[in-house]
C-alpha cells in the first residue's frame, strides 16, 4: 500500500473559502477513486493562504479488474432504442446479455496502475472544482474554455510514494517542487514523499495544518494578553480567519489611545474585527481595554515592534472614523432621524420603513392594552442577559446596562406601559439612517439604544430599541422586559402578517424575508415569557378575517413543531392538542395552554394506560368512520370557523340520538330508548364514561391536564373489555345503534382533551 500527496499551489485563497475547499477536494478525489474501484484508508486535507493539499493513505498499486453492467431496452423494443443503446455501450447485439427479457451490456475492465488513475483524476478534479468565486488569467483567459481557479494556479505537487504522477493542467505541469514561506523561504523545496511534506514545509516557515495554526494563534494571543494583565475576548470566527490569512502566525499585542474608549465598546470591537481582523481584550473589571492582538505572518527580527507600530496607526485612523460617526449621530435626535425612514422602501407592496414603524407602534400599544404584555412583577427593565451581544455576530463583549439600576424608575404599568411601548416602537428603526449603522449594519438596534439613552429617553425605551430584534437565532437571549417584549413581538408579528397579506409566503426551501426565523423568534418570546393570549385575535388584528388567518395558523403551528422538536416534544402531540374541541376557540389558540396540554399528553401516551387507551380509541374511531359516525371536521381545523368564536359540536351520533338516550338515563324527562339490557362490559363502559366525562371536562377547564389524563386513563380497562366481550355490529339494529353511539361518545370524550386521531403509534 502506498500514500499519495497532492498539493495545488496558487496565489492567495480567501480565508472564508478554505474549509469548504478542503471538503470539496476530499469529496472530488474520493469520487474519482471510486470510479476506478479504489478506496483510500484515510483522506487528510490541508489549506493555507497559498496551497490546498490532500494526502490519501494506503492506496493499492494496481486497481482490481471490474465488470460494469448497464441495463438496456427490453427484448422486442423498437430498433431505434436498441441501436442507440449499442452505440452508447460500444458493443454489438451479439455481445449483449439477455436476462428476464431485458438486454444488459456487461463490460469487463482490466486492472490498471493506480498512478494512471491518479494522473487522470487530477485534471478532472481541478476543472470540476466548485469555488464560490473563480477567475481566469493570462493570455488563455481570452477563451471562455480556459481554466478557472480561485486565483492563478502556480504549481502542482503529485507524488505516489516517491514517484511523481505526471499530469498537466492549463500549462501547469506536476512535479515534486513547491515553495516555502513567501518571505522566510521563498525558494524552491523538493518534497521527497508524503511522509516528509508537513515537516519540510514547517522547516521552511509554513505550518500547513490549519488546526495547528489556529492553536498557535489562540494560545499566543491569550499569552500576549495575559502578559499585559488583560484577558483576551475569544472569537472563534476571527480565529479561523486569522489562521486562513497566515502560514506562519505570530500573535502580537498593541495599544490604542484610551480616549477612544468613550465610543461604545461594540463599535471598537467591530472596527477592530471587521476592518483589521484584530482581537480585543478586557481588563480585570470586564471592561474593554485599550489593547488589541493582531496576527503577523512573519517572525520579525525586532520581535514585531514595527508591525505593532504600523497596526496601531491603522487602527487609530479607523477608530477616529468611528468616533466621528458616533459623535455626529448623537447630535441628531432619534425622532428627527426617524423622519428619514419615509424615504426608505421596506417592500414594494408594503410601503416604506416609516409605514412599517407606524404599524409596529400601533400593534405594540395594542398588545399592552389587550393585556398580552403586562408589567413585570419584579420591575425588570432589562432583558435577562442585560445585553445585546447579538449585534456582534461572533460573540465577545456584552453591552453594559444603558442606565444604572439606581436610575431606573418603578416598573411601568397600564397606560404608561402602552405609551412606552409605542414610543420605543416609533424610534426602534431610527438608527438605520445613522452614519454608524451605515458603516456597521451589524449594530442596528444596539446603536439606537445607545443614542436613545444619551438623548434622555426612558431606560425602558432605550433598552427596547437596543433589544427589539432579539431573539435573532437559536440560542440568542430572549428579552423579558415588558416594553422590549411588546416591541419585539409586534415587530416580528407585523413582518409575518404583512408579507402573508400580500402573498409573499415562504415556499419550500425559499424564505427570502426570513419569516420562519421571525415566527420562531415570536414563539420564543411567547414561551419564555409565558404570554397568555389568543393567537386568533392577533392574527385577525394583523391579517383580517379569512384565508390569511388560516394560513397564519398553519404557519405558526408548523414553526411551533420545529421549535419544540428541538427540545424533545413530539410534533404529532402538538397537532393533537391543537386539533381538539375541548374549549372555546380562543383557548385553543393559546400557545402556553397548548404546550401545557402537550406536556401532559406526552407523559400520558408513554404509559401503559395511555398506549392502550390510544389503541382502543383508534379501533373505535375506525369502526365509527366505517359506519358513518364522523366527528366534526370543519374545512381547516375543528373549531376554527371563520367568523365564529366557538368550535362546532362534534357529531356523536346519527339519526337523532342524544347523549341522554345513549346513556339510557333513568331520571330526567328525556325518553329512554334502549330496548335491551346492556351486557356487563357495555354497562361498565357507560358507567366509566359517566364518571370520566365530567372529571376530564372540569380538569381541562381548570387547565389541570394531568388530572384530565388521569380521568381518561379510567376508560382504558372498560374499553378493552368492551371490545373483548361485546359485539358492536349486533344483528339487533337497536343494539348496534346504541353501541355505535356509545363508541362515538367515548371518542368525543377523548376529543375534548385532545385529538388522539393525530397521535402516531
Amino acid at each position: 500500500m502506498t500514500d499519495f500527496l497532492l498539493e495545488l499551489r496558487s496565489e492567495e485563497i480567501p480565508a472564508r473559502m478554505q474549509d469548504k475547499a478542503r471538503e470539496d477536494l476530499a469529496r472530488l478525489f474520493a469520487a474519482e477513486l471510486d470510479k476506478a474501484g479504489i478506496k483510500a484508508a484515510e483522506l487528510v486535507t490541508y489549506a493555507t493562504p497559498r496551497r490546498l493539499a490532500l494526502i490519501a493513505r494506503d492506496l493499492p498499486a494496481q486497481t482490481q479488474a471490474v465488470s460494469e453492467e448497464t441495463k438496456g431496452p427490453r427484448v422486442g423494443a423498437p430498433p431505434q432504442a436498441l441501436e442507440g443503446f449499442l452505440r452508447k455501450a460500444g458493443l454489438t447485439q451479439d455481445q449483449l446479455v439477455e436476462r428476464d427479457g431485458v438486454y444488459f451490456a456487461v463490460i469487463d475492465k482490466p486492472g490498471r496502475a493506480t498512478a494512471e488513475v491518479l494522473a487522470a483524476a487530477i485534471p478532472a478534479i481541478v476543472r470540476a472544482f466548485p469555488w464560490p468565486k473563480s477567475m481566469r488569467w493570462g493570455d488563455a483567459s481570452l477563451s471562455t474554455e480556459s481554466l478557472r481557479w480561485v486565483r492563478p494556479l502556480q504549481g502542482i505537487v503529485a507524488l505516489f510514494g516517491d514517484d511523481v504522477v505526471p499530469c498537466e493542467v492549463a500549462g501547469v505541469v506536476s512535479g515534486a517542487a513547491t515553495v516555502g514561506h513567501r518571505f522566510h523561504h521563498p525558494g524552491v523545496i523538493t518534497i521527497g514523499s508524503t511522509s516528509d511534506y508537513v515537516e519540510k514545509l514547517r522547516a521552511c516557515h509554513v505550518v500547513v495544518d490549519q488546526a495547528e495554526r489556529r492553536n498557535i494563534i489562540a494560545l499566543g494571543a491569550k499569552m500576549a494578553a495575559n502578559k499585559a494583565g488583560l484577558t483576551l475576548i475569544e472569537d472563534e470566527g476571527l480565529l479561523i480567519e486569522n489562521a486562513g490569512l497566515t502560514e506562519w502566525p505570530v500573535p502580537l499585542l498593541g495599544r490604542f489611545d484610551e480616549a477612544f474608549l468613550d465610543v461604545p465598546p461594540e463599535v471598537i470591537q467591530l472596527t477592530a474585527r471587521m476592518n483589521q481582523k484584530y482581537f480585543v481584550c478586557q481588563d480585570a473589571a470586564g471592561k474593554l481595554a485599550n489593547a488589541f492582538v493582531c496576527t503577523a505572518n512573519i517572525d520579525a527580527a525586532d520581535g514585531g515592534a514595527k508591525i505593532v507600530e504600523g497596526n496601531q496607526k491603522v487602527l487609530a485612523a479607523r477608530l477616529s472614523d468611528a468616533r466621528f460617526f458616533y459623535e455626529t449621530d448623537l447630535k441628531v435626535p432619534l425622532e428627527e432621524q426617524a423622519k428619514k425612514l419615509e424615504k426608505i422602501v421596506f417592500h414594494e407592496k408594503l410601503g416604506t420603513v416609516a409605514d412599517k414603524v407606524e404599524r409596529v407602534a400601533k400593534l405594540a400599544r395594542w398588545l399592552v392594552e389587550e393585556g398580552v404584555v403586562k408589567s413585570s412583577p419584579s420591575g425588570e427593565v432589562a432583558s435577562r442577559s442585560d445585553g445585546g451581544g447579538a449585534a456582534v455576530e461572533h460573540g465577545g463583549l456584552r453591552p453594559p446596562p444603558l442606565h444604572r439600576p439606581s436610575d431606573r424608575p418603578p416598573p411601568p404599568s397600564g397606560e404608561e406601559l402602552a405609551d412606552l411601548a409605542e414610543r420605543a416602537a416609533r424610534l426602534a428603526k431610527a438608527d438605520l439612517v445613522t452614519g454608524m449603522v451605515g458603516e456597521f449594519p451589524e449594530l442596528q438596534g444596539l446603536m439606537g439604544g445607545y443614542y436613545a439613552a444619551a438623548q434622555g429617553e426612558d431606560a425602558a425605551v432605550a433598552e427596547a430599541i437596543r433589544d427589539h430584534y432579539k431573539p435573532v437565532g437559536q440560542g440568542d437571549d430572549v428579552p423579558t422586559a415588558p416594553v422590549t417584549v411588546a416591541v419585539s413581538l409586534a415587530d416580528k408579528i407585523d413582518t409575518i402578517g404583512s408579507f402573508f397579506k400580500v402573498g409573499e409566503k415562504p415556499t419550500g426551501s425559499k424564505d427570502p424575508f426570513a419569516l420562519r426565523r421571525a415566527a420562531i423568534g415570536a414563539l420564543s418570546l411567547i414561551t419564555e415569557n409565558s404570554l397568555r393570549f389568543q393567537l386568533e385575535k392577533v392574527f385577525i388584528k394583523i391579517g383580517g378575517e379569512g384565508e390569511v388567518v388560516f394560513d397564519l395558523f398553519d404557519f405558526f403551528l408548523e414553526r411551533l413543531k420545529v421549535q419544540q422538536r428541538a427540545i424533545g416534544v413530539r410534533h404529532d402531540l402538538i397537532e393533537a392538542g391543537f386539533l381538539s374541541d375541548q374549549a372555546e376557540l380562543g383557548r385553543l389558540t393559546e400557545v402556553i395552554r397548548l404546550l401545557e396540554l402537550v406536556k401532559a399528553l406526552q407523559s400520558f401516551v408513554t404509559t401503559d394506560d395511555g398506549a392502550n387507551l390510544l389503541a382502543g380509541y383508534k379501533r373505535a374511531a375506525n369502526i365509527l368512520k366505517k359506519e358513518g359516525y364522523a366527528a366534526s371536521d370543519p374545512a381547516r381545523h375543528p373549531g376554527l370557523v371563520p367568523g365564529s368564536t366557538a368550535p362546532q359540536a362534534a357529531a356523536s351520533r346519527v339519526e337523532g340520538w342524544t347523549p341522554e338516550q345513549v346513556r339510557g338515563d333513568e331520571g330526567g324527562e328525556g325518553p329512554k330508548v334502549r330496548s335491551y339490557t346492556p351486557e356487563p362490559a357495555e354497562a361498565a363502559l357507560i358507567a366509566a364514561l359517566d364518571a370520566a366525562e365530567p372529571k376530564a371536562a372540569a380538569a381541562v377547564e381548570s387547565e389541570q391536564f394531568e388530572a384530565a389524563m388521569a380521568a381518561l386513563a379510567t376508560l382504558r380497562a372498560p374499553i378493552d373489555a368492551f371490545f373483548t366481550d361485546v359485539t358492536v355490529n349486533d344483528a339487533d339494529p337497536a343494539k348496534r345503534e346504541s353501541r355505535l353511539a356509545l363508541l362515538a361518545r367515548m371518542r368525543d370524550a377523548v376529543h375534548r382533551v385532545a385529538d388522539f386521531g393525530k397521535i402516531e403509534g
